[in-house]
């Protein structure tokens, strides 16, 4: 079995399966729940600074930067996972923060629609998977894979266009369109759970060293963070006027 998500790549755990003390689902629910707080800790700086006129564009691009170099650091060294995943989250909470803020200026009561609908669907996809209506069979996986990397590359060709003063068409268009996208993309986000929960499960099943419990934490952090950015980009789509 193989995640769509870089950071839950099996085979990583396959090669450190049989040392130490094992994971498990419970302690990975955990150091998920304490990356979590603290991604709310810095969001919460970062949005109240906000709405107290402060600048926080730079803790926005800093933390956005930090966040995503932290992500490759865990990808490429996982035993520093238990320092990086927190420091990645209290990182990634500060562009959080800042961009829920000027959602919150721009239509208000969005963030916690957000949120809710977040938290969610992502129930929703546990319910899906425990009852075994959605798999992650190995067509399922090459799906989401292609349909991930698809999204990753639209993005990028969006913000090279941006330099030049310009716009990936219907993207960031609030018409039936532009709509359409963003659900799509919001779709994608949601099965990405799927993936990541059997990848956890099956990382515990061969005996995964508990030091992979923070690469799932981290893991299923990236998905939500994801999944939240893109609940906003389509509620101020329905929001606009």
């Amino acid at each position: 079995m193989q995640s769509n998500n870089p950071i839950l790549k099996n085979e990583e755990f396959d090669r450190s399966a049989y040392a130490g003390e094992r994971m498990s689902v419970a302690g990975t629910v955990n150091k998920t729940t304490l990356s979590l707080l603290l991604l709310f800790a810095s969001a919460a700086y970062v949005w109240f600074k906000s709405f107290a006129g402060d600048p926080v564009f730079g803790l926005m691009i800093g933390g956005a930067i930090g966040a995503l170099v932290l992500v490759f650091v865990t990808m490429f060294f996982q035993a520093a996972a238990p320092v990086t995943v927190p420091l990645y989250a209290i990182l990634e909470g500060l562009f959080v923060g800042g961009i829920s803020a000027m959602y919150q200026n721009l239509f208000d009561g969005i963030v916690m629609q957000a949120v809710l609908l977040t938290i969610g669907v992502m129930a929703v996809m546990l319910v899906l998977y425990r009852t075994g209506i959605l798999k992650a069979t190995p067509a399922f996986r090459k799906g989401v894979i292609v349909a991930t990397l698809a999204i990753l590359v639209v993005y990028v060709i969006d913000i090279l266009l941006r330099l030049f003063g310009m716009a990936m068409p219907f993207l960031h268009d609030a018409g039936p369109v532009g709509i359409i996208i963003s659900l799509v993309i919001v779709g994608v986000a949601a099965l990405n759970f799927i993936i990541d929960f059997d990848s956890i499960e099956h990382s515990v099943r061969i005996g995964a060293p508990k030091s992979m419990e923070w690469i799932g934490a981290l893991g299923l952090m990236t998905t939500l963070v994801w999944l939240y950015l893109e609940m906003l980009r389509l509620l101020s789509k329905f929001n606009r006027d």
